[in-house]
């Protein structure tokens, strides 16, 4: 079946391109979810007037996602796990573990928009790409911290025992 994309979806295509899915993939996910509609010629023409908005929209959304970038760029989140006795994590760091540190600091961030190019399943510090739009991509660093660990100090020594002579 031949849709009009009135979303981006990654992997298919961005607004405004035709491309062929499959019919079950059109009825039962883009249609009933508005990400795309029917090819049909009444519908081509009807996206061909609402490309100008689009485009008018894109330019918006890339100018937005500009300034985004630039309030979370350097950003440092710390996330802290539970462990086991070789500093391994017990599961690992998922986006919407470093999206809700972000909302903390005053930064909303989809999760979706945050990309791992491969699970967080050690401790330290990682970097992080989070993508605010398709031309705009911005980087934060996610430290990793075992849960219950707090800075080693040197225990106070105990009072002297007077001896009783």
């Amino acid at each position: 079946m031949k849709v009009i994309l009135t979303d981006e979806i990654r992997g298919l295509g961005s607004r405004g391109d035709i491309v062929t899915v499959k019919d079950g993939y059109a009825r039962n996910f883009l249609i009933p979810k508005n990400l795309g509609r029917e090819a049909t010629a009444g519908n081509l023409k009807a996206i061909e007037q609402e490309k100008k908005k689009w485009n008018l929209l894109a330019q918006q959304e890339k100018v937005a996602a500009e300034k985004a970038a630039e309030a979370v760029k350097g950003v440092k989140v710390t996330i802290q796990k539970r462990t086991g006795e070789s500093g391994q994590l017990f599961g690992s760091v998922t986006a919407n573990e470093i999206a809700d540190a972000l909302e903390v600091k005053g930064i909303h961030v989809e999760k979706r928009r945050i990309e791992l190019d491969h699970p967080i399943k050690t401790l330290g510090l990682h970097e992080v790409d989070v993508r605010l739009h398709r031309d705009v991509t911005a980087h934060i660093q996610v430290e990793v911290i075992p849960i219950g660990v707090e800075k080693l100090e040197e225990p106070e020594p105990a009072p002297a025992q007077k001896s009783a002579e």
